[in-house]
């Protein structure tokens, strides 16, 4: 019985071999594509450092509410984090 086994283990992976043949130089060739596309889109705009204008958002109140939500929308305990726990 072990011995069918290891003929079964051995012939699966002797199937398996072709398909990982094929598809490694397809994954070599977009090797690190990925990471080079995050480098050019975060140097896309290099002078946005010296930009002074401030970013306009939410003011506190609307976004602590917001977090708040999402708090108990999660099902997580409420602990006020924000502004070191006062309320």
């Amino acid at each position: 019985m072990r011995n069918i086994l290891l003929l079964l283990a051995a012939g699966t992976l002797t199937a398996c071999a072709p398909v990982l043949v094929q598809t490694t130089p397809q994954w070599d060739a977009r090797f690190g594509v990925d990471t080079r596309m995050v480098l050019a889109q975060q140097i896309m705009h290099p002078e946005a450092a010296r930009n002074t204008n401030p970013v306009s958002g939410m003011d506190g109140r609307s976004a602590r509410s917001a977090y708040e939500r999402y708090q108990k929308a999660g099902g997580e305990p409420q602990q006020s984090s924000l502004m070191g726990g006062a309320k």
